[in-house]
């Protein structure tokens, strides 16, 4: 069992806790950071989704269709569904010659409550509301530029699909195998790894070593698109946008479901991905938060900035601080001596 990384308190007592793994590498595979079983494999569904987008670039979609660095940010994103959100990935679409039609990611309501309101009298949401959207709108944009047929582009045999995992085997240097193959909330496949593999594809992601020159430049636009326009990656109120407008090109971070982060520190030619075992993406916010604190020289207004997502205030329904979501004892020494 992994250890326990992350307490919750209630008062001055623990109420729950959260066993993780952390793992951070260097982009010559060299492991810096080893805290629980970062060899089991997991799956990193959308933490993964910068190296997903790197087809996108590749292809020449970008450049054939024009997108601006907003478009190739919400490639990688995991958004709320707001309307900037909506309307970005539309005009990709749009760009390419398709409509809301051609997707095959499912429809959810947005992630605000805020944004629910005009909808329900619009007569509910639509796939462009889906939080995978502007990464769908990617692949359907980098399928029309090779030519390839966009009917199924979900599916593991479609041509797009089998150049993502190729994309995704090359970067993390692990192969991905069918045993280990499920689908994604979006419907895209989605394959077990280890969070060592994980964590060294995102070190070559931030760096460069390890990829030919035109794999590298694809990865450093996505890097400087999503550092340009990190509201598109999220949106309000959320982690990702939070520290990434706050760090800028320093920090290449993006959430994936059940507990599972990935990040990119290219100054310092890191690669991170850690999981909360159960799950628990609160844990696993302070996780990263901590792996951010831990790693990057930071000014006082940047630490300030970070404190909350390291230390997260739980607040009953009037407002009173009943308790913390806070690291385990040891934890952040564990990672400021590795």
């Amino acid at each position: 069992m992994n250890p326990v990384l992350v307490e919750v308190t209630r008062g001055n007592t623990i109420e729950s806790v959260h066993h993780g793994a952390i793992a951070v590498v260097d982009a010559n595979g060299k492991t810096v950071v080893e805290i629980g079983d970062i060899d089991v494999p997991v799956f990193p569904r959308s933490a993964i989704k910068g190296l997903q987008a790197i087809p996108l670039v590749e292809s020449g979609a970008v450049d054939k269709f024009n997108l601006p660095l907003e478009a190739l940010a919400i490639a990688c994103a995991s958004h709320n569904g707001e309307q900037r959100h909506v309307d970005t990935a539309a005009a990709m679409l749009s760009a390419a010659g398709l409509n809301e039609d051609a997707y095959e990611c499912g429809v959810h309501w947005p992630k605000r409550v805020e944004d629910h309101a005009h909808l329900h009298a619009a007569g509910g949401p639509g796939q462009l509301h889906n939080n995978c959207s502007g990464k769908h709108a990617g692949f359907l944009c980098a399928s029309v530029a090779l030519g390839l047929d966009t009917h199924g582009y979900v599916e593991e045999s479609h041509p797009l699909q089998r150049e993502v995992k190729a994309v995704l085997e090359a970067m993390s240097g692990v192969v991905h195998e069918q045993d280990v193959c499920g689908r994604d909330g979006c419907s895209i496949p989605t394959y077990a790894i280890p969070l060592r593999n994980a964590a060294l594809a995102f070190a070559r992601f931030g760096t460069g070593v390890g990829l030919d020159k035109s794999r590298a430049t694809a990865a450093k636009r996505i890097r400087e698109a999503v550092a340009a326009a990190p509201f598109m990656v999220a949106g309000t109120g959320r982690f990702c946008t939070s520290v990434m407008d706050l760090f800028g090109e320093r920090a290449f971070v993006k959430v994936g479901a059940e507990g599972v982060f990935c990040a990119s520190l290219p100054e310092l030619g890191l690669g991170v991905a850690l999981k909360c075992s159960d799950g628990g993406v609160r844990a696993a916010e302070v996780l990263m938060a901590a792996v951010l604190a831990a790693k990057l020289s930071s000014t006082e207004a940047e630490k300030a900035s970070l404190t909350p997502h390291l230390l997260q205030k739980l607040e009953n329904w009037r407002g009173f601080h009943v308790g913390d979501v806070r690291l385990s004892d040891g934890v952040m020494h564990q990672l400021r001596n590795s």
